[in-house]
């Protein structure tokens, strides 16, 4: 992509076709945002025509790959930059905003979250679309490198300890990768110069067993498209 506009475009088509094939297909749109600046132009995008008309909202499930465990109203919210960009400009169902409780504490909000997937999913989550950034560590979601969170097999949510960087330092939920390689579509969205070297990384040849958290991304029987701003190409 040349800029992060052409990024953000491309993602709202993708999203507005993807709504469009699940509400056909199952009756419904659940999808799993991300935190992080890059997604905001997206979101910016989304609430307003053509996009906003074109996607049944009313159908349409909002959940979050994961949180901060700080107040919704806080900054640093994944929650409150969706609300402040989308959810706020569109006239989303209440009951179709399914958000982390972080706020309460991680391993409790972790529980909260897994029963709120299990009752909407009613078995293993299959999300129609999830949104994923990566981090300068190739963290994704809040699941970081060589912590017991990413090696998670049997939870669909987790609580993330988080006392060193990237910050913000504050503890984490987050989905796991078996919900994520679960999905029909996984999404990447990343922009800046501040990304290449984590992308080449993420692109060189690799060995088994020491795998980036975003190398380890490889949907089951779906379908993963990597959206990439020029600049965090790097060579």
């Amino acid at each position: 992509m040349d800029d992060v506009g052409a990024l953000a475009e491309t993602a709202a088509r993708l999203f507005m076709e993807s709504a469009g094939t699940a509400i056909a297909q199952r009756g419904r749109f659940s999808v799993a945002l991300a935190g992080g600046s890059t997604p905001l132009r997206l979101y910016d995008l989304l609430a307003w025509d053509p996009f906003a008309s074109g996607i049944d909202w009313k159908r349409t499930h909002l959940f979050w790959g994961d949180e901060r465990c700080v107040s919704p109203a806080h900054i640093d919210s994944n929650f409150q930059q969706a609300q402040v960009q989308l959810l706020s400009k569109l006239e989303v169902p209440a009951r179709n905003i399914h958000r982390i409780h972080a706020e309460i504490g991680a391993n409790q909000a972790a529980d909260l979250y897994q029963e709120e997937l299990r009752h909407f999913f009613g078995k293993d989550p299959v999300f129609d679309l999830i949104l994923l950034g990566i981090g300068p560590d190739g963290h994704i979601a809040s699941l970081f490198p060589g912590t017991a969170a990413l090696e998670e097999t049997r939870r669909w949510a987790v609580g993330v300890p988080h006392s060193t960087p990237p910050p913000p330092l504050v503890d984490r939920v987050s989905l796991t990768l078996p919900v994520i390689n679960a999905a029909h579509l996984v999404m990447f969205l990343v922009a800046g110069a501040g990304k290449a070297q984590i992308m080449e990384q993420v692109t060189a040849s690799h060995q088994e067993g020491t795998l980036l958290p975003a190398q380890r991304v490889n949907p089951l029987q779906g379908r993963m498209i990597w959206l990439v701003e020029k600049s965090a190409l790097g060579k």
